[in-house]
């Protein structure tokens, strides 16, 4: 489960795309990080609670540094889901490190500041929770002015505009725009950028989206071979088709002469065993298509749905 997880960050953890995220997101695009400033960092820290010692992750972080001395440590937290307890987390990820500064044997170093960036994935609803400490707490009016605040720094990433889109240079750049794409129109029209980490772009794609096409995928030589999105929808494709044949042949072998496409997918196939299997096939390539993975994934599992999506698309007049 660890190793999974940490495949699932590596995106994040090149230079290039460290950097470019921190840019766009700080500095409007501006080239103010350079990748050779970056210095990858210890993501484990530790904390004493209830007499015992707890170790905490962060997801990724790095030092940015000017001729070897920190400017700042900078974080990402990954969240796909709103959770309303992130300024608590986002503070104990942070006081760990402003905890080591505090260290009698770093006490000669300059101090820096640590800046967590939590990157919000989901695209069906925003952010809805306080991104303060305060907004989570319950104060008494005479206290409030001894309980020190913390903001954390939430940026909902399938929610930003345009110009800010534009701004992303490196692979980032390609989950941007299909968590924009998904949350305004339901498709995903790929453009043709050069994707130079394609594993770890489609690792990120399928860990943020819960999308599993993306997983089952990655394994596919001509897609680990791409380098640009366009070639790996294609590739998603072929896959469907081939995968829509097999699906079709083993569930000729199970259902024998399979009773008509209206009940298997009802009755299975009535007008040869290889022409209902080439409906199902043709229904796949269709949303591929049109990029529509939300109905492709209910339809590989759902009949009665798949049935639906097969008068919707009138694939089934053959066979009235």
């Amino acid at each position: 489960m660890q190793e999974k997880d940490i495949t699932q960050k590596m995106l994040e953890h090149y230079n290039d795309v460290f950097a470019d995220i921190v840019n766009v997101l700080l500095f409007n695009g501006e080239r103010i990080v350079k990748e050779n400033s970056l210095i990858d960092t210890p993501t484990v820290s530790s904390l004493k609670m209830d007499a015992r010692i707890h170790h905490q992750n962060r997801d990724v972080s790095k030092y940015w540094q000017h001729n070897k001395i920190n400017i700042a440590m900078l974080g990402f937290e990954n969240q796909t889901s709103p959770n309303r307890l992130m300024p608590f987390r986002v503070i104990s990820y942070d006081g760990a490190e402003y905890g080591r500064q505090a260290n009698k044997k770093h006490a000669d170093e300059c101090n820096y500041p640590v800046i967590t960036l939590v990157l919000y994935f989901g695209y069906s609803q925003r952010w809805n929770y306080p991104k303060n400490i305060l907004g989570l707490l319950n104060v008494d009016d005479r206290l409030k002015p001894f309980v020190s605040d913390y903001n954390i720094n939430v940026f909902e990433i399938a929610f930003l505009d345009e110009e800010k889109r534009k701004l992303f240079k490196s692979d980032f750049r390609v989950l941007v725009d299909y968590l924009y794409q998904v949350r305004t129109n339901h498709n995903y029209n790929p453009e043709k950028y050069f994707v130079q980490h394609m594993q770890e772009v489609l690792d990120l794609m399928s860990a943020m989206t819960g999308d599993t096409i993306f997983e089952k995928s990655i394994e596919n030589t001509k897609i680990k071979e791409a380098h640009y999105m366009c070639d790996v929808i294609h590739a998603m494709i072929d896959e469907g088709i081939e995968r829509g044949r097999k699906e079709g042949r083993e569930e000729g072998i199970q259902k024998g002469k399979l009773e008509g496409i209206q009940e298997g997918i009802q009755k299975g196939i009535q007008k040869g065993k290889l022409e209902g299997a080439n409906i199902i096939i043709r229904l796949y390539e269709i949303l591929l298509n049109e990029g529509s993975m939300d109905k492709l994934k209910r339809a590989t599992k759902d009949e009665a749905y798949r049935y639906e999506l097969l008068k919707e698309y009138d694939l089934l007049k053959d066979f009235s």
